[in-house]
């Protein structure tokens, strides 16, 4: 049985054209094959963005961790765990401003840890995160694949970032041009993709 990881963000919740996106990927995938799915909202239930105190809690021995600092630590830790427990994770993308949502940030940052999803060594830092396939499913409202111009910033980001920790196997299903005529068109492209990705796995 394969364990997917279902991470959304947009603002929009389930009428949100990425997390459609998300949910049509899921029930394609259950069409082809066994699947056990964990979905996390990180609009409705937003993590906190990263504090100073938080990261003391991460760099304080876990013996030595006061109650609020376990309680601290806990937050990443538990996302990490949720992370190393799935084996494909699917991301339903919104663009905001060019960029990815503040809340995948603050998901980003808990589950970037040195010394746990990477370390540093002689050679540069290696990613500890293994065997996992993501698909990022990206909606925007603007096209900007193919073009001139260059203000998509999430898909290198996420390609260096989820890279950094191991996630090498990164793979994007684009919806664009989604507030402009012809959005229609684009979407049932995107839900084709879909369906001929999930019938590959």
């Amino acid at each position: 049985m394969k364990k997917v990881l279902v991470l959304n963000s947009s603002l929009n919740g389930e009428q949100g054209n990425s997390t459609k996106l998300s949910q049509l990927f899921v029930e394609q995938l259950a069409n082809n094959q066994q699947i056990s799915v964990t979905t996390r909202d990180l609009s409705d239930n937003a993590i906190a963005h990263l504090t100073q105190t938080e990261m003391a809690a991460w760099m304080t021995d876990a013996n030595e961790r006061s109650d609020e600092q376990k309680l601290l630590a806990a937050i990443s830790d538990d996302l990490i765990a949720e992370l190393n427990d799935n084996e494909l994770i699917v991301i339903g993308m919104p663009m905001y401003n060019f960029g990815i949502p503040s809340t995948f940030k603050a998901w980003i940052d808990r589950i970037a840890r040195a010394g746990i999803t990477f370390k540093y060594t002689e050679q540069g830092a290696v990613g500890l995160i293994k065997d996992k396939k993501v698909v990022v499913l990206a909606a925007r409202g603007g096209v900007y694949q193919g073009t001139e111009m260059e203000m998509d910033t999430q898909t290198k980001y996420l390609k260096d970032v989820l890279g950094f920790v191991g996630m090498t196997d990164v793979n994007f299903i684009y919806a664009e041009g989604l507030a402009m005529p012809g959005a229609e068109q684009s979407l049932e492209a995107a839900q084709n993709e879909i369906k001929a990705f999930t019938a590959s796995l």
